[in-house]
C-alpha cells in the first residue's frame, strides 16, 4: 500500500478513519489480536525479524513520522491530527526503527541542514534503509565533549577525518554517522568544531564492538584513519558544529528520557506497569509494603510522561527543547534504575542464577533490563552534567569556574 490519503487539510476524524482502515488492511491479523492482550502476548507472535520484514509497509504509509513533509517521508499533518492517529496506533506498539536517525540526525537536519540534505537523507531514515549512529564521544572527551580531538582537514571538496570515537551505539549496523570533528585547534574548545555526515562503509572506518555486562555488544569504538566526507555533507557552517550539536544532544536526552522512539527497551527493562503484573504473578501484590513501593514508582512514571509531553508540546509549537530536555533525562535515569531494582527483587532467587549458556537471551528479561539500566546515568550526557545544565540554564545558578575559558583548544590539558 502506498502513502495514506491524509494531508494538512484532513480532519482528525477523517485521518483516524483512514488509519483504522489501513490497520485492518496492512497489520497482520494475529498481531492485532495479540495486541489486545497486551505487550507480552504481542511479543510472543511478532518476532523482531517479522517486524523488520513488515516495516516497509509502515514507512510507505507516512505514519512513521507523520508531521514531516511528504518529501521528507511523512504526511505533512499538524500535531493535533498526529496525536489522534497515535491513539489508534498505540495498542499495536509499532516501534519506530532507526531511532538515532529519526531523532538525533533529523533534529540537526531540520535545524541546520539544507533542503537538499533533508531530501537526500530523511526518506531513507524513515524507511530504515540507511541506519545511523552518532560519533561524538571520545576516550578523552565524554562528559566534556567539547574537548574532542578528532580532526577534520579540508582537501578540496572533501574533508579528511582522523581520530577515535567510543561508546557508539549501533555503529556496527550503521550506514551513516553524525560526526563532530575539530577543524580549527587555534579556537576555544567550543568553537573550531564542525558537524558532518559520514559514510560508514568506506576505507578508513574501523568498528570494534565493546562487550557489555549483559553480554550484548550494543556499543562500539570507531577508528577513523583518513575517512572522507564531501563538503556537501557538512551540516551548518565550518567551526559552528557545537551549535548544530545542541539540537542533536537535546533530542538524545529526550530519547533516553523515555520520550523518543528508543522507548523503554533501549533504556533497559520494563515499565512500572510490568512491576504490577510481576508482583501479582509472584503473589506479592497483597504485601502493602511492596504495593506502596510500586505505586510510588508508577506515580513517578506518570510525572515523567507529563514532563516529556510538555517538552514535545514545545517542540510542536516550534520551540527548541533546549535545557528542558535535561529534566526528563535526569528524572528517567534514576527512576528507571529504581524500577529495575524492584523488578529483580520480585524475582527473588530466580534473579541470582539461571542455566549456563552463551545465549544472551537466556538471561531473565528482568535481570537483563536491570543490568542495562546501569548505563542510564551515563548515556545522553551524564546525570551530573545534566544537573549542571538545569542549574545554570533553568535555575539561573552561576556557572562553574573554568580557568581555560577562551583559551585555544591546543593549549588546554587533555587526558
Amino acid at each position: 500500500m502506498t502513502r495514506l490519503p491524509i494531508d494538512e487539510t484532513t480532519s482528525a476524524a477523517d485521518a483516524v478513519a483512514a488509519v483504522e482502515q489501513w490497520v485492518a488492511a496492512e497489520v497482520p491479523t494475529h498481531w492485532r489480536t495479540a495486541a489486545a492482550d497486551g505487550p507480552t502476548a504481542l511479543r510472543a507472535v511478532r518476532s523482531p525479524a517479522d517486524y523488520r520484514a513488515w516495516y516497509p509497509a509502515f514507512a510507505d504509509s507516512g505514519l512513521v513520522a507523520p508531521t514531516w513533509l511528504t518529501e521528507h517521508g511523512g504526511l505533512g499533518i499538524g500535531n493535533d491530527v498526529a496525536r489522534a492517529i497515535d491513539k489508534v496506533l498505540a495498542p499495536l506498539r509499532l516501534t519506530r526503527l532507526n531511532p538515532l536517525g529519526l531523532n538525533n540526525t533529523a533534529a540537526a537536519l531540520f535545524s541546520h541542514g539544507t533542503e537538499d540534505q533533508r531530501r537526500r537523507f530523511l526518506p531513507p531514515i524513515v524507511r530504515n534503509e540507511e541506519k545511523w549512529c552518532q560519533l561524538f564521544s571520545e576516550p578523552g572527551a565524554g562528559s566534556d565533549l567539547a574537548s574532542l580531538a578528532t580532526r577534520a582537514v579540508r582537501d578540496g571538496d572533501h574533508w579528511v577525518i582522523t581520530g577515535q570515537k567510543v561508546w557508539t551505539t549501533w555503529a556496527d549496523e550503521a550506514d551513516y554517522a553524525i560526526l563532530l570533528a575539530r577543524t580549527d585547534p587555534e579556537q576555544p574548545k567550543h568553537k573550531g568544531i564542525t558537524y558532518f555526515l559520514l559514510d560508514m562503509h568506506q576505507p578508513g572506518v574501523q568498528v570494534r564492538p565493546l562487550r557489555q555486562i549483559t553480554g550484548e555488544s550494543e556499543f562500539n569504538e570507531v577508528f577513523l584513519d583518513g575517512a572522507l566526507v564531501p563538503d556537501a555533507h557538512r551540516v551548518g557552517d565550518v567551526n559552528n558544529g557545537w551549535r548544530v550539536s545542541a539540537s542533536t544532544l537535546s533530542s538524545e536526552r529526550q530519547m533516553v528520557s523515555g520520550s523518543g522512539s528508543g522507548g523503554m527497551g533501549r533504556l533497559g527493562g520494563s515499565s512500572a506497569e510490568r512491576l504490577i503484573t510481576l508482583a501479582q504473578e509472584r503473589g506479592r501484590w497483597n504485601d502493602p509494603v511492596i504495593r506502596n513501593k510500586i505505586m510510588r514508582l508508577w506515580a513517578q512514571e506518570q510525572i515523567r510522561g507529563w514532563t516529556n509531553a510538555r517538552v514535545r508540546a514545545a517542540l510542536s509549537a516550534g520551540q527548541p527543547p533546549g535545557a528542558a530536555s535535561s529534566i526528563g533525562k535526569v528524572h528517567q535515569a534514576t527512576l528507571n534504575q529504581q524500577i529495575q531494582d524492584v523488578m529483580v527483587d520480585l524475582l527473588g532467587a530466580d534473579a541470582l542464577a539461571w542455566d549456563a549458556t552463551d545465549d544472551v537471551d537466556a538471561l531473565p528479561r528482568e535481570v537483563q533490563g536491570w543490568m542495562r539500566s546501569l548505563a542510564n546515568s551515563t548515556e545522553g550526557g551524564t546525570t551530573d552534567i545534566n544537573k549542571n545544565i538545569l542549574g545554570e540554564r533553568v535555575l539561573g545558578l552561576p556557572k562553574e569556574p573554568d580557568p581555560w575559558k577562551g583559551k585555544p583548544w591546543r593549549e588546554i590539558p587533555r587526558s
